[in-house]
């Protein structure tokens, strides 16, 4: 009897964590499996060795082989095997990072180098990041980076809010670094943030193949200052049209020209996914994109040092 009421307690905690919400975690999202990859670089920039990592069940990968995801895992980040006219670089901005007691991801802003005399001189700004999604590798350029991903996976539930634990580090700084490696580097006025979203979308293709989508649901938060480690943090969901709403921002609207993501459609082609419009407050999605960063700009722009940790994600309805 006793043990029946411990293991109905247990249940019921579980259940009921985060306030009132019921959680449902998201694979993996408690940061406790990586995949760690080792990859060595061109001997003309040194020929280094370089350790990526992946969210994913754990395994090692030595060799310099374009990495899917793999075990099931939904996940991938901004870790990159790059092969840039023909020199092999490794980029590693997110790794696994002791937070909380247990292991969190770390997602930091660092100036990715690459230099071969006569060859390639290029400094490229990174923030790391992780999503629901998928990386294709290897990298052969810094233009177009919203084609080299697919941003979601297919979700057709109709959670209330995001929760997750999460840290935040941030420099003392106004400004933001722009560098993408073909143009000379740029210092912008401005704070960055880090950020989190999560964002539901009900998607559908037309007989050329093109995507299109309309916003079922939005969760969206930017951090400009330093916080401390916080746990089942509840990053809230908004159905329907929030343009009127007295907490909507512009960086919370629709995702469309330079701002699309991209996702393969039936042809197995990725293309950009237009957000046409604001659903219906009651519509059922198709898919989800959620990320979290180390910046909330442009690619490669972002401040060095500043750092998000992440662990413990979860739907919570």
């Amino acid at each position: 009897m006793k043990r029946s009421i411990f293991l109905t307690s247990t249940f019921v905690l579980t259940l009921f964590t985060a306030g009132a919400l019921r959680l449902e975690p998201i694979k993996y999202g408690d940061m406790e499996n990586w995949v760690t990859r080792n990859i060595t670089e061109s001997k003309i920039i040194g020929g280094n060795g370089k350790t990526l990592y992946e969210i994913a069940p754990k395994a090692t990968v030595n060799g310099n082989k374009a990495y899917q995801n793999t075990g099931g895992s939904p996940w991938a980040n901004s870790n990159a095997y790059a092969k840039v006219c023909g020199v092999v670089k490794g980029s590693t901005t997110v790794s696994p990072a002791k937070r909380g007691g247990s292991t969190a991801a770390k997602c930091e802003a660092k100036m990715e180098q690459v230099k071969a005399l006569g060859i390639v001189n290029m400094d490229v700004m990174v923030a790391g990041s992780i999503f629901l999604g998928q990386l294709f590798e290897p990298v052969t350029s810094t233009k177009g980076a919203f084609s080299k991903m697919e941003m979601g996976i297919p979700y057709t539930k109709r959670p209330k809010a995001l929760v997750y634990d999460y840290e935040i580090v941030m420099p003392n700084v106004n400004t933001r670094t722009k560098s993408t490696g073909f143009s000379k580097q740029k210092t912008l006025q401005g704070r960055d943030n880090a950020e989190v979203y999560v964002l539901l979308q009900r998607r559908w293709e037309d007989e050329n193949g093109n995507l299109y989508a309309k916003r079922v649901g939005t969760g969206r938060e930017r951090y400009s200052k330093s916080v401390p480690w916080t746990r089942q943090h509840e990053l809230p969901i908004h159905y329907g049209d929030i343009t009127k709403q007295p907490f909507y921002k512009p960086w919370m609207g629709l995702l469309d020209g330079e701002k699309a993501y991209y996702a393969r459609n039936s042809k197995g082609k990725l293309v950009p996914v237009h957000e046409v419009g604001w659903d219906s407050p009651d519509a059922t999605p198709t898919h989800v994109l959620m990320m979290a960063s180390a910046s909330c700009g442009e690619p490669f722009i972002g401040t060095e040092g500043l750092t998000l940790y992440i662990d413990n994600i979860n739907f919570g309805f």
